[in-house]
Formats: structure tokens, C-alpha cells, sequence
């Protein structure tokens, strides 16, 4: 919020020469010129006010304040209550995710961080590409970003894509899980544990079943199930205990 705020206080002083005051908490202006623009603003007039705003009323104690809107804080950097006669104000209100958020994570099976937005696979090898193969994620249902981030992410997210279609084919897992359905007994306990969405549960035969083109092969089912009735593909006990005897021998 912190540049598109500066930006706002850019528009004003340009096209009206009002005076602008902009309180904030702390200043982050963490990309390219944009702490020259920062220091820009500064220079044409903007007052900037560190504190954090504790009131907004139209009580005038003045006749200065009469028919104003006078912003009451603290000034932080003078250590004094402040009181500023204003004609509007503009409230720069913090960015969260869309309500349907976890809805349509759970339609196409993506992990969410603790805020609530889509999380990637990877923040610096992988941060466009989520735990579902051939689907990408760009812009602001990431995280808060501004425009030039967003356009190069959603660049990146093109480019894989492209690069997925022009393939023409997708390779899978050999290494899946599978499950036993005689074995089942139905407790969903690994529908809610894969991280991959790739397990579903079949109501009219009450057993679990896996996916094979959305399964990773990460193993967490096969650990979990307390019925046994999930193995690995190719790290069966048999194949593990054989590898060992062989090693042993």
C-alpha cells in the first residue's frame, strides 16, 4: 500500500496543488526508483507523517476545523499529538485474498499460506508453478505485488505453460501410491493428508481410490494408513527388504 498511497499523493499535488499529508507507520519503497520517488514527493510538497492516525472526526475545537475533517494522531519523529484539518481522506486499506479463495485452492488442489494467498512451489526455484502440475499462479492470488511484478510473473507463467502444451504429451509418475480397496477400510484418513489432492473418496463403495495422473509418489499415505492397504509402487516392503538382503549379502 505504501506506493500506490505515494502515488495517490503524486495525482493530488499535480492536478489540484492541494496540500497533502500522508501519515503512515513505516515506508517501504523496495523497487526500482521507487525511493527516488519517494524522495520526489518530498520534494514537491508532501508532508509526510510518521504515526499511526487514532481518530478521524468532523468535532471542531477552531474555526479552522469548522466544516473539516480533522485527523487526529501522533507524530511519532516530533513525539506530539497532531491535529490535521483536511477536505478528503483517503484511506489506504490493506490487500487480502478473495473471499472464494479457499473454494477454488481446493477446486484445483492448491496449498494456501498462512495469510490465506496461493502459495507456490517453490518461492525462488519454482514461483509460479503450485503442487498441481500445469497449474500456474500470477499476480496478486500469490501475494500483494504491484504491476511490473505481476506482469513478469504472469510472463513467466505463460512461458510454462507454452512450454507444457508444446510437449504434446505429459509424463507422469512412474513411482505412485496405490491402494488395496480390500483392504480399506474407508477412514479417508490419506484423503485428507495428500497434499496433492489426488485421492477421492468413493462413496458407494466406501473406499478410497488414488489418482495416478495427479499422484507424486511423496510416500505420505502409505505412511498414514492405518489398514496397510496403501503401497508404494516400487518401494514395496518385498522390494525393500530384498534390496537390503541383497546389500547385506
Amino acid at each position: 500500500c505504501c506506493m500506490y498511497a505515494l502515488k495517490y499523493s503524486h495525482l493530488i499535488k499535480e492536478r489540484t496543488d492541494a496540500e497533502v499529508y500522508q501519515m503512515y507507520i513505516d515506508m517501504r519503497c523496495f523497487g526500482k526508483a521507487y525511493e527516488e520517488f519517494y524522495k520526489r514527493l518530498s520534494e514537491e510538497g508532501v508532508n509526510f507523517v510518521r504515526g499511526k492516525v487514532a481518530e478521524v472526526t468532523d468535532r471542531a475545537i477552531n474555526e479552522d476545523e469548522d466544516g473539516k475533517l480533522i485527523v487526529c494522531g501522533e507524530d511519532t519523529l516530533l513525539s506530539k499529538i497532531i491535529r490535521v484539518p483536511v477536505d478528503m481522506v483517503i484511506l489506504a486499506t490493506a490487500l487480502e485474498p478473495r473471499a472464494d479463495a479457499a473454494e477454488v485452492a481446493k477446486l484445483f488442489g492448491i496449498t494456501k499460506s498462512a495469510d490465506g494467498f496461493f502459495l507456490e512451489r517453490h518461492p525462488k526455484l519454482d514461483p509460479v508453478a503450485t503442487m498441481t502440475d500445469g497449474v500456474y499462479i500470477a499476480g496478486c492470488c500469490q501475494g500483494p505485488k504491484d504491476i511490473p511484478d505481476t506482469v513478469a510473473q504472469a510472463s513467466a507463467a505463460a512461458t510454462r505453460v507454452l512450454a507444457l502444451i508444446s510437449k504434446g504429451r505429459v509424463e507422469l509418475e512412474a513411482a505412485t501410491a496405490v491402494i488395496d480397496e480390500e483392504k480399506c477400510s474407508g477412514c479417508r484418513i490419506c484423503n485428507l493428508l495428500c497434499p496433492y489432492s489426488a485421492i477421492s473418496y468413493i462413496e458407494d463403495e466406501k473406499v478410497s481410490r488414488i489418482n495416478e495422473a495427479l499422484c507424486k509418489g511423496c510416500g505420505t499415505c502409505v505412511a498414514a494408513c492405518p489398514s496397510v492397504a496403501i503401497t508404494h509402487k516400487q518401494f514395496t516392503t518385498e522390494e525393500i527388504t530384498a534390496e537390503i538382503e541383497g546389500v547385506l549379502v
